[in-house]
């Protein structure tokens, strides 16, 4: 079982490497100081609410998906992976904005703008191990979730990357929220293959 200083951890590690990697590299790959990618397109406050409704639907719906009688299995996984860790609100709040500033930094910062909404979407999924051809009923919760990070990555493009940074932080929030207290559910009887990673 993961431990909460490891899960601490590796988000504190997040933040750090990837938000490292976009500080040293927004600049010359999409050809803008800084403060200029920060600030983006919209205004700061309609970045943040777009970003919390975004983030907060996509969330609600993602776990319905999660909910499917065909997911069980992979709700099983997740439930026993995130609830024995017992983590409060705070610590829920630390690891989703870790994960929400720096992967999307990277992701939607460096590497968007050479690979395009899609692909960079397509391979952010894939490598949070949604997209398991051995496990197709957790490849279609990966194909919603390449759906929702397109949309984020057209938030970037559109309105700022703030926006994009407050929308993964939302969901990451509902989410871990929702796996922290869901009861652990009875073994299905049809099995699925394989199983993917937060």
């Amino acid at each position: 079982m993961i431990s909460k200083k490891s899960i601490i951890f590796m988000a504190l590690g997040t933040i750090f490497i990837f938000g490292g990697l976009g500080i040293l590299f927004v600049p010359p790959t999409r050809k803008i100081d800084l403060i200029s990618f920060l600030v983006g397109v919209s205004p700061l406050w309609k970045q943040v609410g777009i970003g919390v409704v975004f983030g907060f639907i996509a969330a609600k719906a993602g776990w319905q998906i999660v909910e499917l009688p065909r997911l069980a299995r992979t709700k099983i996984f997740f439930v026993r992976l995130i609830k024995p860790i017992k983590l409060n609100i705070i610590e829920i709040l630390l690891i989703s904005l870790c994960a929400g500033i720096g992967e999307e930094f990277f992701f939607r910062g460096v590497l968007q703008p050479w690979l395009g909404i899609w692909i960079t979407a397509f391979a952010f999924v894939m490598l949070h191990g949604y997209l398991n051809p051995f496990n197709l009923p957790l490849t279609g919760y990966g194909f919603y979730m390449v759906l929702v990070i397109a949309a984020i990555g057209y938030m970037t493009e559109h309105l700022g990357i703030v926006a994009a940074m407050t929308a993964h932080t939302v969901i990451d929030v509902v989410l871990l929220r929702q796996l922290s207290k869901a009861e652990v559910p009875p073994e299905p009887e049809e099995k699925e293959s394989g199983d993917g990673y937060m």
